[in-house]
């Protein structure tokens, strides 16, 4: 039995083709990028900072509509430190330190996200016996 590729066909296989490795690419192509934690305000202007999560000390006070959130940065871990929200959750929520971890402040519009790599040779992620 002979296969008989068409053009089509060969379009569709190379098209899989590089989706694939475009996908490598995405997830596996910051392999070595520090640590950041990105802190995202709720206000009028949506502004963004960014800091390398192994920073010595960092602080920002994000704009929202309640008022300020101020967030810390310090010994590889982010925190928010104060906000004006009525129950507090985002302070309670304590720092985050590996990536894929985040806090968020909802009625102030705020949200931290850790993203990158970091060292995690003394974290288990899971245990399997």
């Amino acid at each position: 039995m002979n296969i008989v590729l068409k053009p089509f066909d060969v379009a569709v296989i190379v098209l899989a083709i590089g989706v694939v490795a475009l996908s490598a690419v995405l997830v596996y192509g910051n392999a070595g990028s520090r640590a950041v934690v990105k802190i995202t305000g709720g206000g009028s202007n949506k502004e963004t900072w960014v800091f390398f999560l192994d920073n010595k000390q960092a602080s920002v006070s994000v704009p929202g509509p309640l008022g300020d959130t101020v967030v810390e940065v310090k010994d590889g871990a982010a925190r928010v430190v104060a906000s004006p929200c009525i129950n507090q959750t985002c302070v309670a929520a304590g720092a985050i330190h590996r990536p894929g971890q985040w806090v968020a402040c909802l009625p102030n519009q705020t949200l931290l996200l850790i993203e990158g790599n970091a060292d995690t040779s003394d974290a288990t992620d899971a245990m399997v016996w």
